[in-house]
């Protein structure tokens, strides 16, 4: 199933750039300044992700496995619930970012703690994800449904690394020496 490895080729990916937003925040956990240029990349980087690549996915899996099972709504719902929460908690990142991009006052306590909350829901979102709906997916999804998956899928995902190397060399270095995540 090219597609399921696809999916967790893309929970690899996200993994490596949550443990660089995890490193930023320990970082300032133990009072240095890390740089938040590079965090402000990781976030829009994540926000464009879940715009693009995330949601057209959602509604597909969401959508099909209604049909298929009727029972999986309550797991796609909570997922959905999660995404949301998820969603809202990095935008509030962002506008704290700009914030301290710009000079203004933000308590960096406040900030690493609220960086610290959103890669930990992240890490159980994707756990969640892996452990609850590919489980669903491998078991009621024909090769049909895998390619209507494929084909919501933006062109040039995999690409998306590779500008990301030209884009941000030094967030792709990072993303690079970040250690191989379990998925």
């Amino acid at each position: 199933m090219p597609m399921l490895h696809q999916l967790r080729q893309d929970h690899a990916n996200m993994a490596r750039m949550l443990h660089v937003l995890q490193l930023k925040q320990k970082t300032l956990a133990s009072g240095e300044r890390p740089n938040f240029q590079l965090v402000r990349e990781v976030v829009d980087y994540i926000l464009d992700y879940q715009d693009g690549f995330t949601r057209p996915l959602e509604k597909v899996c969401t959508e099909r496995l209604k049909e298929l099972d009727p029972s999986s709504v309550e797991v796609t719902e909570r997922l959905a619930k999660d995404y949301r929460a998820l969603k809202a908690k990095l935008k509030r990142l962002s506008g704290d970012l700009d914030m301290i991009l710009m000079d203004s006052v933000v308590p960096m306590d406040r900030f690493a703690d609220d960086l610290k909350a959103y890669v930990d829901s992240h890490r159980a979102y994707l756990r969640d994800e892996r452990e609850l709906l590919f489980p669903l997916i491998r078991e009621h999804f024909d090769d049909q449904d895998l390619q209507r998956l494929a084909e919501a899928l933006p062109d040039g995902t995999t690409e998306k690394l590779e500008r990301l190397q030209e884009a941000y060399p030094e967030l792709y270095a990072e993303l690079r020496d970040a250690p191989e995540p379990v998925t």
